[in-house]
């Protein structure tokens, strides 16, 4: 954990008001302690994503909203066929087997099989 003024100084290109302004927008979430936020390591995650995207990709705080929340999407999703993939793991071979027999072949690069 770490507090807001800490956090600035730690992180080089953050902004103050940059970083107020992503915590009332809702993009970080930290934990209102006191008279300051304390961002968990998450939240520390997020920062570092939003400063990337911003400097290595050029995306404008307009546009940020809709990559942050596809960004989400996409961490989701994975969560959620990692889940899949440990249910499948735990059943019987002959169930494993007939999922892949039942699913379509992959049109892009192969997926590893555990």
């Amino acid at each position: 954990m770490i507090a807001f003024d800490d956090l600035l100084r730690q992180m080089k290109g953050l902004d103050r008001r940059d970083l107020m302004r992503w915590v009332e927008n809702r993009w970080v979430l930290p934990e209102r302690q006191d008279q300051t936020w304390i961002f968990h390591e998450v939240d520390i995650a997020r920062v570092e994503l939003i400063l990337e995207i911003r400097q290595e990709f050029a995306i404008d705080e307009e546009a940020l909203p809709l990559v942050l929340g596809l960004l989400d999407q996409v961490y989701d999703l994975r969560r959620q066929l990692r889940r899949v993939c440990d249910a499948l793991a735990a059943q019987p071979r002959e169930v494993q087997a007939a999922v892949r027999r039942a699913l379509p072949p992959l049109t892009g690069p192969e997926i590893p099989h555990d």
